[in-house]
């Protein structure tokens, strides 16, 4: 019907309106947005490989840079006393993503990196998949090493999208497992082989959390970020291994500084990424290391630091198991603070949950909530006991943890000269000696018996249950 109006004019009551009306309209489109958010702020775990316990300028390294994982210290919560749920690869990411310690989710050691093998058993129910189920977007990026059968890769696990490689580590450059031979190609997309040949698996990570992040930021999403830096090869940018050289820093410390240096530039760009589409506010980041750093031969025998304390990874001395953890959430949590109480990997999973307003499911877990100790500095803390187990050859590594005292079971200690003798029983009050280096077991039986009991009961149960 045409205008009343002389000429067929329009009104100029709806000249006037017609804008008003799309403003009002982009307005409600943004509190709908607002709305499909409230309560869901999007998750992103930043997951270090074989980093040390104090490699990072906010944990006291001077030595070498790392502005990124500082940048995360000074907008969120520290902890200095965090414990991975094991002081090897598989375990470790299987501990945080279920939210239990790695034997209870069907993970004693170390996955096979060959395709094939299975990993993680299926029935697991992973942080992915709760996320999901609660309208989540998810995305695993990076490491996986946690089974290479359709069932048990990340498309199975609660992840929409994933990229990445299945087995322990890869050139960073090719994209190959050289482990042993015969090389195998490993970098893979939502389960299918693909090929970037010469493209840096770090700067491959931020592309494909950056795209995923902008496909994704009218909704919540989930981003497990797994790098797979520092572990080996060594492979840092030319330009942070000549500044390490020219400043004189030892090898093979230089080349472990080098590649730490460049995994850190890329937690930068990631955050840099969420800034610019304007989602900081709204995204939980914690970033972890999975366990202490290497001493193998692959590693050069060596390059991490874990400062004061004694052991690396594959050890249940405190350099194996306690690592650098931090979450950052600007505008709810605190900012630049640190907190002292025992925390754990498997923690990550009900703490999440509370923050992101979502239920646990029924399966018991064996993380706590760290959600009153991000609140309150003075918080108790959340575990009365830890506990660790790690399949090593036919027996187990263990080790227990009540107050100041722990006990380890047939300790292993890769930072130790070659040959050094270790007992069968290490029992230790960290309040005391925080290296580790003296033995009470027998000038403190009492406290030896209680740890031991504790371990037993617990471990007891634990092949009843299986």
């Amino acid at each position: 019907m045409k205008n009343s109006r002389r000429g067929g004019e329009p009104s100029s009551h709806l000249l006037l309106t017609q804008p008003l009306w799309t403003l009002l309209l982009l307005a409600l489109l943004m509190v709908g947005n607002a709305w499909s958010r409230e309560g869901k702020p999007n998750v992103i775990i930043i997951y270090t490989d074989d980093q040390g316990t104090v490699d990072a300028g906010c944990y006291g390294a001077e030595d070498l840079e790392t502005p990124g994982i500082d940048r995360l210290a000074a907008t969120g919560i520290r902890f200095t006393q965090f414990y991975a749920p094991a002081p090897v690869c598989s375990p470790s990411r299987a501990g945080m993503l279920t939210g239990k310690y790695p034997v209870n989710a069907g993970v004693p050691g170390n996955v096979s990196s060959r395709p094939g093998n299975p990993g993680m058993p299926a029935e697991q129910l992973t942080l992915a998949e709760l996320l999901k189920g609660a309208g989540y977007a998810t995305a695993h990026i990076g490491k996986w090493h946690l089974g290479y059968t359709p069932e048990t890769m990340p498309n199975a696990q609660g992840f929409d999208h994933s990229f990445g490689h299945m087995g322990g580590c890869i050139d960073n450059y090719s994209h190959y497992f050289y482990w042993a031979g015969p090389n195998r190609h490993d970098l893979h997309r939502n389960g299918k082989e693909v090929f970037h040949d010469g493209s840096y698996f770090p700067d491959l990570m931020v592309k494909e959390a950056g795209e995923f992040m902008e496909a994704h930021q009218d909704e919540p999403f989930f981003i497990y970020f797994a790098m797979n830096a520092p572990h080996y090869p060594y492979q840092g940018e030319a330009a942070w291994l000549a500044k390490y050289r020219a400043a004189g820093v030892p090898s093979p410390r230089d080349l472990y500084a080098a590649f730490l240096s460049s995994l850190d530039a890329r937690i930068g760009l990631l955050v840099d990424r969420l800034e610019a589409l304007g989602l900081r506010e709204d995204t939980i980041i914690i970033m972890q290391s999975d366990h202490g750093h290497s001493m193998e031969e692959r590693a050069h025998f060596g390059g991490g630091s874990a400062g004061p304390y004694r052991g690396a990874k594959f050890s249940m001395f405190e350099g194996g198991l306690r690592v650098p953890a931090i979450i950052s959430w600007p505008g709810h949590l605190e900012e630049g603070a640190v907190r002292d109480q025992l925390s754990h990997g498997s923690d990550w999973f009900p703490t999440i949950a509370a923050l992101c307003n979502v239920s646990l499911p029924i399966t018991p877990i064996d993380g706590m909530s760290l959600v009153p100790v991000l609140r309150d500095a003075k918080a108790p803390t959340p575990h009365k006991v830890l506990h660790w187990a790690t399949k090593h050859g036919k027996g187990y590594q263990w080790a227990v943890r009540e107050g100041d005292w722990k006990l380890i079971g047939n300790p292993r200690d890769p930072s130790a000269p070659k040959g050094t003798p270790l007992p069968k029983h290490m029992l230790v009050n960290l309040a005391k000696d925080p290296g580790e280096r003296t033995n009470l077991v027998e000038t403190d039986p009492d406290q030896f018996a209680a740890l031991k009991a504790l371990h037993e009961a617990w471990f007891s149960q634990l092949l009843q249950d299986e």
